[in-house]
């Protein structure tokens, strides 16, 4: 943390609730102090019903800018200025950056995920199969920059239909040239679904507290498969575990985590963070709960 903070030190931050939980703090202080910068970056817990007070007060204080997290993502849509076209599409915002006197949304999410799956797994988009179990938020910003990055089909994996056939509607017109289908959870133990994927991706809380996916057979797929894992904390799900089991190439969502600060910290600063130095941070002190 910055030593020395003056009237000339630029605030960051990132509001949410809850967030004492939150460990961007921890990465993007250790940032600012790498590369030498008259920032400080703050955590600022904010009430489900005080989002509209919470944004106008940062505006009025000239906050730099912040990280949005849950469940403030969608929401803080209306008090914002302009949306980069990635949180257009995603319809979510994870990032804002003061730009000229105006508060601007970015979603940096699915970049971050993009660059984890190339560093961690050494996956390439282009043409692939994948499987995304889930349909919230995150899923929504996997799809999102996966379609773009040019898979050639998604299959959305949820345990209610309304959710997925939401996301269809919604990316099907956006991207017609991705084959874009809907399954269920409970029926992931079909080999002819499986076999084909090249990327499961996890986007739900499943793994947090040592649950796992019911019926979904690690045995039945192709060896090549990669499986990503959004939850970053146990670092091994029990999903993890079982893909360990069959040999398959996996990852956690330290990844990603870290590379979604890194792209929002070049956002606000203009500058890199050195590389690796978010990710290592985030690796200490998860091991460390």
């Amino acid at each position: 943390m910055k030593s020395r903070i003056t009237g000339q030190t630029k605030v960051l931050g990132i509001i949410g609730s809850p967030i004492n939980h939150s460990l961007s703090p921890l990465m993007q202080n250790a940032a600012i102090e790498a590369v030498g910068l008259d920032f400080v970056y703050v955590p600022f817990a904010v009430p489900a019903d005080g989002l509209c007070a919470a944004v106008q007060g940062l505006r009025n204080l000239g906050v730099a800018g912040f990280n949005v997290t849950i469940p403030f993502k969608t929401a803080i849509i209306p008090y914002l200025d302009k949306l980069s076209p990635e949180a257009e599409l995603i319809g979510a915002v994870n990032t804002v950056n003061r730009e000229g006197g105006f508060l601007v949304g970015y979603n940096t999410d699915g970049a971050g995920l993009l660059k984890s799956l190339a560093e961690d797994l050494d996956f390439t988009p282009k043409g692939a199969h994948v499987l995304i179990l889930g349909a919230g938020g995150a899923a929504r910003g996997a799809i999102a920059s996966l379609c773009k990055a040019g898979v050639e089909s998604v299959i959305i994996a949820n345990r209610t239909r309304n959710k997925g056939e939401e996301l269809l509607s919604c990316f099907k017109s956006v991207f017609p040239q991705v084959k874009l289908a809907l399954s269920s959870l409970d029926v992931l133990g079909s080999s002819d679904l499986l076999h084909g994927i090249d990327l499961i991706v996890n986007t739900t809380s499943v793994g947090m507290d040592n649950t796992s996916f019911d019926g979904l057979d690690m045995s039945l797929m192709n060896p090549a498969t990669r499986i990503y894992d959004m939850v970053y904390a146990p670092l091994e799900t029990p999903f993890l575990s079982a893909a360990k089991a069959m040999g398959l190439k996996s990852a956690n969502g330290i990844g990603m985590l870290a590379a979604q600060g890194e792209i929002a910290f070049a956002v606000w600063t203009g500058c890199a963070p050195p590389s690796g130095l978010m990710k290592s941070c985030l690796l200490t002190a998860v091991k460390a709960k």
